[in-house]
């Protein structure tokens, strides 16, 4: 084996550990706000930093590849993708550290009524299992797995689209709930998000493995396999 396969194979290995970093930051922004648990909140707050500390590492270490090892075909589009997705990965953490500091600002619980019309379990859930497939796609280095990401998202989509709707009328009714509602539709707007970067490392992953762009084209282009 290479030196050059040694490096690529580490920058693997520390890609999946901020991805599983990340994707726990998830979880526990989820649990803390269905439970209203504010110390919880507050651990995905400080593990901010970890995930801030693991995107500087990672891109020097790709900047290090490209600088000692001038990397070409399918092991540059490695490095390209990496550096992609490691930027996706630090907005993900922002939006689960984003949804803890709501969790850290609202009185009241969240009402169990509103999380079910809204269906917000339902899309934290789905936010949770795309970020897991996707990092199960680029450990496997499976397209297939990765264009099943894109399918999952209209999920996301549908929910993000009927949130205003709903929690519109749900305050008309609940006047004394304006605060929690209001924090829960930005928490269904930062899920949406969730998706939109699990979608972006989809298709980093189908371009390092395939060489072939997805960014910009349509949904029934990208789920060909």
């Amino acid at each position: 084996m290479s030196h050059l396969d040694i490096e690529l194979q580490q920058l693997k290995a520390d890609t999946i550990k901020m991805w599983t970093l990340v994707n726990l930051q998830l979880v526990k922004a989820k649990e803390s706000l269905l439970n209203l648990d504010k110390d919880l909140a507050r651990q995905v707050i400080l593990s901010e930093k970890r995930v801030n500390a693991s995107e500087l590492k990672l891109d020097l270490d790709c900047e290090n590849i490209f600088a000692l090892f001038n990397p070409v075909a399918v092991d540059l589009r490695f490095v390209l993708a990496v550096l992609k997705i490691n930027s996706n990965l630090e907005r993900t953490g922002d939006i689960a550290e984003s949804i803890a500091k709501f969790v850290i600002n609202v009185d009241k619980t969240f009402d169990v009524k509103l999380l079910e019309i809204t269906r917000a379990v339902e899309m934290f859930e789905a936010a949770i299992k795309m970020m897991d497939e996707v990092m199960d796609a680029f450990d496997k280095e499976n397209t297939l797995i990765a264009r099943k990401i894109f399918q999952q998202d209209e999920l996301l989509d549908e929910i993000n689209n009927k949130a205003n709707t709903i929690v519109a009328e749900y305050i008309r009714n609940h006047t004394e709930n304006i605060e929690p509602a209001l924090y829960l539709l930005s928490v269904i707007r930062k899920l949406e998000r969730v998706g939109d970067q699990s979608k972006n490392m989809a298709e980093e992953i189908i371009f390092y493995i395939e060489a072939k762009v997805l960014k910009h084209r349509s949904d029934s282009v990208k789920n060909k396999k």
